[in-house]
Order: structure tokens, then C-alpha cells, then sequence
């Protein structure tokens, strides 16, 4: 086996470890999970490991380096006519910014469609939308909304790069437009919307987003471009969270009831198999038709820019391939084995006299499974190389977990408790706004990065079952009360890593005056080092 891919392989079984360790105590201590259910989620978590090892894999291989010359190639040919006569270099610009504005925006739209994570969202909550021609179904309009929202956002963090635009004054205006609107937003779709942005920055866009920015930044050039290359997946989040809320308000769709997952419990190993086969031909369908939109893509832009040599096409080819192996038998894993375990649970715990250990339950799986996210690895990778090791992978982390943690904690009092989601996220979002003018700027795109990448797969596919339990156990109402938890674990990191780098920042000023050179090796711990 490829040395680099088994590392791979064994990275993602280190990270799936904790919550399969969690599910087996919980099966054991707090609620007897039936034989099938719990064979059928221990298969789901060893297709897990590999499809996460191979699709890392292939994200380092082909969609980071897409991104990245993209990045670059939009805005090279402006950079290149600097020195010819200025009639000349302002139709260039013009015409670059036409080309920008086009390619952001259908690469944005395409990724996002084919997103798997939102057509699963998208097919939970049918929209009942009268008036549209047969062939338009109620769900693709919602995912068309969403992906019209993040091409439109893609655009703008392509632009707020190109003229150094502060993040967070974008931050500010946008997230004031959208709780605005909320005003005139039905009740039950609230949640939807939060949802959706989440949902959006999954494991197909984010490696290419993360890049993109990368690029985009790299061509600048100054001391501040570093830190401009992260805050793309922050806007890239807002964009479907407001286009979903411009839906609710024009056309005010109703949400009709939603069903929980059936609980499936095959009761020999020949159902086991045959359940898992069954999903096997539906994941690969949806996977090759995403993968089939950016390959046609890279082809055009490649034949037309000449970017790559014939040696990197190949390796942009085998990572295409490994990137479609990984999320095929990482969707298989998660949906057929993952749903059933996280639904029985929560209804089970929400069900029982101690339904409160649903909070300390909920922040202990919170804060294991970010780890089995795929993008979290793709974008702490990226803060380390970008920071020079100044913020290293396992400080982000540590700092993601201690953020998914609240968020789930939050969540299940929130469902308890039937509290309105509004109350949560606004003062969340006020917090995480104030926070932005005080903390470094490299930390503000890096945490509002970090809402959308922390809500991926393991999110949709076990913390919403979850939560879905919890509120069925609970008698309460699924579309008010269990739809919001990809919100909340959105919003948690944007408060918990930018309180990391206030810390950070503290500390650094006090290290200067000591004559101390600060950086950071673990989460929340300050290391000293003489200057010589």
C-alpha cells in the first residue's frame, strides 16, 4: 500500500476511534443498542476510516492545487499588464474582472450543487412550493437558492481579496441583512436557513475554497495577504444562509412535518452486507456527478490557460480518482451505518428519567467527533503552512473540539427545553462580531472558516439524527427543535477560536515586553523562548 496513503488511513482510524469508543460505552452503560444496528455502525465506522484516508489523499492531490492555480490564473493576466501603457492595463483589469467574476461564481454554483451533504439536507425537508413546472422539483429549488447564494458570496471573497476589503466590515453588513430579514422569515424555516449554510462548506468545496483564497492572496503579494487568503468559507457560508432567508421571505414556502430515519437492525450478516450495497450504487451516482462537473471544469480551464504540465495533470487525475473512491465509501459508512445509531440513541436517552445526560453525552461526542471531519484536517493543514507553524494543527483542533462541544451542549438544551433558536444565535453572533475588532486579523478568517468546515458529514449524518431523536424522544417539534444543531455548530468555533487568539494576542504583548519571542504549540498553552 502507497506509504503516504496508509498514514492517511491511519490518521482518520486514530480520529474515528474516540466516538466509536463512545457509542460501544453508551450501548453498554445507558442504552442496549440492538445487535444489527450496532454491527451495521461498527462497518460504518471501518468505511469511514478508509474513505476518509483516501479522500484526504485525494484533496492534497487534486483540489487544493485546482483551487490554488485558479486563484492565481484570475488574477495573473491584471498583475502581468502593470507595465504597459494605461489604457491598456485598465482593459485588462476590466476584462480580469469579468473573468473573476464569471469563474468564481459557476464554480461556486457547480461545487455546490454537487455538494453531497446539502442534497442530503435537501431531500430531509421538501419545500412545498406551489406554481413550479413538473420537472422542478420543491427540493432543487432549495438547493439551486443555495448555490446561487454561494457562487454570489465566492465572487465577493474573490473581490474583497483583489481590493482589501476588512473581512469583518463584510462580516458585519451581510450578518445584519440576515437577521433583519428573519423579521419577515416563517418560523419553521429559520432553522433551515442557519442549516443550510453549514451544510454548503463540506468536504467537495472546502479544499477548493481554502485553496482558491490561497491563490487569490498569493498574487498580492503584501504583508497582509496571508491573512486575506482565509475568511472565503466564512462568506461562502453567509451567501446560502441569505438566499435561503430571500426565499422564505418572497415566497414564504411551507415545511411540511418531517419524518425521522427508520432504524434499520438486519438480523444476519447477508442484511448487514446487502444494506450497505443497496446505498453503494446511490452514493456513487451522486459522488461522480459532482466530481463530473469540476473535472469538465479543470479540462476547459486547463486547455485554455495551458496552467499545468502533462506531470501534474496526471496527479490532478489519480487524486480525482482517490478523492472518488474516499467520498463514495465515506457516504456509504456515515449514512447507512452512522443515522440509525445516532437516531436510537437520542430517542432512547431523550425518552428515559435521565434525560439530562443527554447534555454531558452530547458535549463528549461534540468534542470527539470534529475530528472525524474530513475538511478540519484540510484546513488545519492549510493554518499551519499559511501561519509558518505559528498555529499549529493540533492547537486548531483542540480548539475546534472545545467549540463543537458547547455547540452540542447548547443544542441539547436548547431541544430539552424548547428554546428558540434566535435567542442563541443572535447574542452568539454579536459576541463573534465584537470579537473581530479585537482579536488578530488572520484569526477572524480562520474562525469564521472554521463554523463552515466543523458542519460536514459527521454533522448531517449523526449529530442531526441525533438531535432528531433527542427531539422524538422529547415530544417535540422536528422542524423547530431539531433542525438548527448544523447552526449551532457553526457559529461555536467563530467565538472559541478568536477567544484563542485574544489569549494570543495578550500574551504576545506581553511577551514583547519582556523581550520574548511567543508562539503557539498547544491549545490554551503559551510557550517562551529566549531570542537568541
Amino acid at each position: 500500500m502507497n506509504k503516504i496513503l496508509y498514514d492517511k488511513i491511519m490518521e482518520a482510524f486514530a480520529s474515528v476511534l474516540p466516538i466509536t469508543a463512545i457509542v460501544l460505552i453508551a450501548s453498554v452503560v445507558l442504552v442496549p443498542i440492538p445487535s444489527g444496528t450496532m454491527l451495521m455502525f461498527i462497518a460504518g465506522a471501518a468505511l469511514l476510516i478508509i474513505g476518509m484516508g483516501f479522500f484526504t489523499m485525494g484533496a492534497d492531490m487534486s483540489m487544493m492545487p485546482i483551487g490554488e492555480g485558479i486563484g492565481m490564473q484570475l488574477t495573473r493576466a491584471a498583475k502581468a499588464s502593470e507595465g504597459t501603457s494605461r489604457f491598456k492595463h485598465i482593459l485588462t483589469v476590466l476584462a480580469s474582472l469579468a473573468a473573476v467574476i464569471l469563474i468564481s461564481f459557476v464554480m461556486g454554483l457547480i461545487i455546490t450543487i454537487a455538494e453531497p451533504d446539502l442534497q442530503v439536507l435537501a431531500y430531509q425537508v421538501p419545500l412545498n412550493l406551489k406554481g413550479l413546472p413538473h420537472w422542478l422539483k420543491s427540493n432543487m429549488v432549495l438547493i439551486l437558492t443555495v448555490g446561487f447564494g454561494v457562487g454570489l458570496f465566492l465572487v465577493l471573497a474573490v473581490l474583497r481579496v483583489i481590493f482589501r476589503i476588512p473581512l469583518s466590515v463584510l462580516l458585519i453588513i451581510f450578518y445584519a441583512i440576515t437577521f433583519i430579514a428573519l423579521y419577515w422569515t416563517p418560523e419553521t424555516f429559520i432553522p433551515i436557513a442557519f442549516d443550510s449554510g453549514g451544510v454548503t462548506t463540506g468536504p467537495m468545496t472546502v479544499p477548493f475554497i481554502l485553496a482558491l483564497g490561497i491563490g487569490v492572496a498569493s498574487i498580492r503579494g503584501d504583508k497582509g495577504s496571508q491573512d486575506d487568503s482565509f475568511g472565503f468559507v466564512s462568506l461562502c457560508s453567509i451567501g446560502p444562509i441569505l438566499a435561503v432567508v430571500a426565499l422564505g421571505v418572497f415566497f414564504n414556502p411551507q415545511t411540511p412535518a418531517v419524518e425521522g430515519h427508520t432504524v434499520i437492525s438486519p438480523e444476519t450478516t447477508r442484511a448487514l452486507v446487502i444494506g450497505f450495497a443497496r446505498e453503494f450504487p446511490n452514493y456513487t451516482h451522486e459522488v461522480l456527478q459532482a466530481l463530473a462537473a469540476i473535472i469538465i471544469f479543470f479540462v476547459i480551464f486547463q486547455v485554455i490557460s495551458r496552467r499545468y504540465k502533462v506531470k501534474q495533470v496526471k496527479r490532478i487525475g489519480v487524486g480525482f480518482a482517490y478523492t472518488f473512491i474516499g467520498l463514495v465509501v465515506f457516504l456509504t459508512g456515515v449514512n447507512v451505518g452512522f443515522i440509525p445509531v445516532g437516531q436510537f440513541l437520542g430517542s432512547a436517552l431523550a425518552a428515559s428519567p435521565f434525560k439530562w445526560v443527554l447534555v454531558p453525552f452530547g458535549m463528549i461526542v461534540g468534542y470527539f467527533i470534529v475530528a472525524a471531519e474530513p475538511a478540519v484536517h484540510v484546513l488545519n493543514k492549510q493554518v499551519e503552512a499559511i501561519s509558518s507553524g505559528a498555529i499549529p494543527q493540533r492547537t486548531m483542533l483542540t480548539g475546534l473540539a472545545i467549540g463543537m462541544a458547547a455547540a452540542l451542549g447548547i443544542t441539547m438544551v436548547r431541544i430539552l427545553l424548547r428554546i428558540d433558536i434566535l435567542y442563541i444565535l443572535i447574542p452568539g453572533y454579536i459576541i463573534a462580531i465584537v470579537l473581530t475588532f479585537l482579536v488578530p486579523k488572520i484569526f477572524v478568517g480562520i474562525a469564521f472558516d472554521s463554523g463552515g468546515v466543523c458542519s460536514g458529514p459527521m454533522t448531517s449524518t449523526f449529530l442531526l439524527p441525533l438531535a432528531m431523536g433527542v427531539c422524538a424522544g422529547s415530544g417535540g417539534d422536528l422542524m423547530r427543535d431539531a433542525f438548527g444543531v448544523v447552526a449551532l455548530v457553526a457559529m461555536a468555533p467563530l467565538i472559541v477560536i478568536q477567544v484563542m487568539g485574544l489569549v494570543y494576542r495578550v500574551k504576545t504583548a506581553k511577551a514583547k515586553a519582556r523581550g520574548a519571542v511567543l508562539t503557539m504549540e498547544d491549545a490554551g498553552e503559551i510557550i517562551w523562548y529566549d531570542e537568541e
